[in-house]
């Protein structure tokens, strides 16, 4: 055998396998995915979401308190109003009384030192379920400059209600530069990071989130506007438009399916951090598995999550975000 031949010695031990990773896995890389809804007394378990819930504001104190406790450095808010009068324009995703803003005002005083992070997006909020506004005609076709200001409109009051970041998850044309605009103007582009769904593919995968969002769109689907999902060169593209709009965070989303996009997005914009959302799908098929017996939960849960380190994502939504609180040292 040659020397060259001879890997294991490296290997063979716990310590000196850990040694292989360029990086590991720390807290302060997973942002939990939190559900807000509009009845301030709300938990409501989501069947095909295991383990997560909706909450409502005045639920957050004690959901989420221990979590900080454990070392739970971040969250980003999705709003899931119940309640409201939905339009055309989504004119409730930035109602100062809605559940995104009251959640924002709520863990601003109750955790000084928890990040926020809000998801930006209409189609929790508009009539019809999708993430833009529709031309007038029957051409069933989006405006995109309209879609952007509005988007940018929303993004703006989450910031002035205090969240950290704002992550506009939409995929309309030209929103980073709108909301990196309305930063500017409104005096937030300094104190408000602004994390990009730069690739997100129209999946499968979102099938649980929809449940538990109530997001699903009242008709056609969203392929016009997100990734194919053989699109490599449209999501390289998307990336770097969107470094070159204003973006501060980029991420890719769904995560296991397309680490050779992380790849790349690495390798794009190599200045940035880089976040991943492993999605609901991805989450509850890993639950599943571990249910049916495929495989130990913790076990896939960190080799997922290592894959994406190791593709080169600096930051990961995940809804195994509480385990690993308990799992990881620091």
């Amino acid at each position: 055998m040659e020397i060259s031949s001879v890997l294991a010695g490296g290997y063979h031990h716990s310590l000196a396998r850990s040694w292989q990773a360029k990086r590991q896995l720390t807290k302060s890389m997973f942002m939990y995915p939190i559900f807000i809804t509009d009845d301030p007394d709300a938990h409501v378990e989501i069947a095909s979401l295991p383990g997560q819930a909706r909450w409502g504001v005045n639920k957050l104190e004690g959901f989420l308190g221990p979590l900080v406790k454990k070392g739970l450095q971040s969250v980003i808010l999705f709003g899931v109003p119940l309640k409201c009068n939905k339009d055309d324009r989504g004119t409730p995703a930035d109602d100062p009384d809605g559940p995104v803003i009251s959640a924002i005002r709520v863990l601003r005083k109750l955790f000084p030192d928890l990040y926020i992070a809000t998801d930006v997006c209409l189609c929790e909020y508009t009539s019809h379920g999708h993430c833009g506004l529709f031309r007038p005609d029957s051409s069933g076709t989006l405006l995109p400059d309209e879609s952007a200001a509005r988007i940018a409109e929303v993004a703006l009051a989450y910031a002035r209600a205090g969240a950290h970041c704002v992550a506009p998850s939409d995929m309309m044309d030209g929103r980073i530069r709108a909301i990196k605009r309305a930063l500017m103007e409104g005096g937030y582009a300094n104190r408000c990071t602004l994390m990009s769904y730069s690739a997100k593919f129209a999946s499968a995968l979102y099938g649980p989130f929809r449940d538990a969002a109530g997001s699903a769109p009242a008709f056609g689907n969203r392929k016009c506007y997100q990734l194919p999902p053989q699109g490599k060169g449209l999501a390289r593209r998307a990336i770097q438009r969107d470094v070159a709009e204003g973006a501060d965070i980029v991420m890719v989303k769904p995560a296991l399916p397309y680490l050779d996009v992380i790849q790349d997005a690495a390798q794009l914009a190599p200045d940035h951090p880089l976040a991943c959302y492993q999605v609901s799908g991805e989450y509850a098929m890993v639950v599943a598995g571990a249910r049916a017996g495929v495989y130990d939960l913790k076990t896939m849960a960190f080799e997922t999550s290592e894959s994406f380190v190791r593709a080169g994502c600096t930051l990961i939504l995940s809804y195994f975000t509480p385990q690993f609180l308990d799992w990881l040292e620091v």
